[in-house]
């Protein structure tokens, strides 16, 4: 190993020990399950912000964006930053302050939670589905991670990719289990900002390394389609049209953000809901800057390639973890900072996971065995399961990305595809309908589901439209049908609703 090599390992494991330790402060800090999983609504404005976006971008925002731009072009990757910022905007300006007033009214501390308590579901049929979809979808999301960091290691160090994957799960499960949303939330606003310093001296450095910004714009300029909007390429220099169905299908991206739990939760979290305007601007504005240098570093990275033959990747994905590798062979200072950087990348994937963890954990120890199977337990029994559900999720997980070929792009897009279509109609419809009954809620939820699995594997034609679109109309369609063809929800939650509509704060 050389001395570049170290400096980049005690970078990153300076960063690791960090996050441990704040796992472990805030574990003294768990007195129940509220501030497990929901840290007892007292997170401020800048925290609930950064937190929130540093939970969503992932590894997909450091691995997976730039290496679609680097292989096929700026189409596909650009459209779908435009339908997530515009998802994040109005996912803050519509969703946050409603369900924050909503759940703290009925005293919801998961997504599951908050459906049954708004339906008044004393079957906790409603519940178990959620639950169920939870698990189902976060076991690949949370995948997806874990192959980021298994990449990452392995194409640095040359480390066994499954090695590197468990020793990054371990840590992982490690501080997520210790501290819960308490300390989830504060490493995540932590980690938002080494993403950030590793997103601008990769782009600076790499532009250097290119020969200049025009160096970088002629590149891609003498590749065909290569900056075009309506047409991309296929990673092989063949050219694919993208039509104004792709468009609409990519922009589709951005419904997904009303049925992100690990989002959501953040909403029901802020101490206050006057804080979640300037929340909502934070959020917005780094949000849009992330993706625009992200994309742009893709740009970047194929321009160095022609100049830099380290820089010709057999896995895009790869192309930052490339830019920090040649980055530490310019002396001990840059060897420290190209560990910042990858350890960008882990807070990246970290700060997913750990979010995507707790939720999946919720929907078990939580919803499951309290909201469905109304177990009898202690609030310390309570905690245990709930750390016990931590490291099982991340074991399925773990075997779930064992494969080292596997896309973190394709991995996300289907998991948030299915929590997109199967919560986020329903949560429109819970926040801003109040004819919206129990029976409309589980018909959404399943069909919206059930269609993202079945589209998903369903291949030509209309089914190569990204399957988040139809199953939220299909959803939609569900919610409201069926809603009306049944009774009515009772006065006592007619009432409620009308009561959370005037709140102001």
């Amino acid at each position: 190993m050389t001395s570049a090599d170290i400096c980049i390992l005690i970078a990153i494991v300076a960063y690791l020990a960090i996050v441990v330790i704040i796992g472990f402060v805030f574990s003294k800090k768990n007195e129940n399950v509220d501030d497990f999983y929901l840290g007892g609504r007292k997170l401020g404005p800048l925290v609930t912000a950064m937190s929130a976006e540093a939970s969503d971008m992932s590894g997909w925002l450091l691995m997976g964006l730039p290496g679609l731009v680097y292989l096929c072009g700026i189409a596909e990757a650009s459209w779908t930053a435009i339908g997530l910022a515009v998802g994040t905007y109005f996912n803050w300006l519509i969703v946050a302050k409603r369900l924050r007033n909503y759940s703290n009214k009925i005293n919801a501390i998961t997504i599951p939670d908050f459906f049954a308590k708004r339906f008044r579901d004393n079957t906790n049929i409603l519940i178990a589905i959620a639950a169920i979809l939870i698990i189902i979808f976060f076991i690949p999301y949370t995948a997806s991670g874990f192959s980021t960091c298994g990449k990452l290691f392995g194409s640095l160090f040359g480390i066994d990719y499954h090695v590197a994957m468990v020793v990054s799960a371990v840590i992982i499960v490690a501080y997520t289990s210790l501290g819960g949303f308490l300390a989830a939330s504060p490493t995540d606003f932590i980690q938002s900002i080494i993403m950030s310093i590793a997103l601008v001296v990769v782009l600076v450095f790499g532009i250097h390394v290119a020969g200049g910004w025009s160096a970088v714009t002629e590149n891609a300029s003498s590749i065909s389609h290569y900056l075009s909007m309506t047409s991309t390429t296929d990673g092989t220099g063949g050219v694919v049209s993208y039509s104004g169905m792709s468009i609409v299908s990519t922009l589709a991206w951005g419904l997904g953000y009303f049925g992100m739990p690990h989002i959501l939760l953040r909403f029901m979290a802020i101490e206050s809901p006057k804080k979640i305007k300037t929340s909502r601007r934070v959020a917005s504005v780094w949000v849009v800057i992330a993706m625009a240098v992200a994309i742009v570093i893709g740009m970047v990275g194929l321009a160095m390639s022609k100049v830099e033959p380290s820089m010709v990747l057999a896995d895009s994905e790869t192309v930052i973890v490339a830019i920090s590798s040649l980055l530490s062979k310019y002396g001990i200072v840059f060897a420290l900072l190209a560990g910042v950087i990858l350890a960008g990348i882990l807070a990246s994937t970290m700060s997913t996971a750990d979010s995507q963890l707790l939720a999946a954990a919720s929907a078990i120890s939580q919803d499951v065995m309290v909201g469905t199977f109304k177990l009898k337990i202690t609030a310390k029994t309570k905690m245990i399961a709930a750390r016990i559900t931590v490291v099982a999720i991340a074991v399925l997980g773990v075997a779930f990305a064992w494969n080292p070929d596997s896309s973190v792009f394709r991995i996300v897009s289907f998991a948030w595809a299915g929590f997109g279509a199967s919560f986020g109609p329903l949560m429109l419809f819970a926040l801003f309908w109040k004819r919206t009954n129990k029976w409309g809620a589980i018909a959404g939820m399943v069909s919206g589901g059930v269609t993202v699995i079945a589209w998903h594997y369903a291949q030509g034609g209309i089914f190569s439209l990204y399957e988040l679109l139809p199953a939220f109309i299909v959803s939609s369609v569900f919610i409201v049908v069926v809603s009306l063809l049944t009774k009515a929800p009772e006065k006592e939650i007619t009432e409620e609703f009308e009561e959370v509509k005037t709140l102001k704060e």
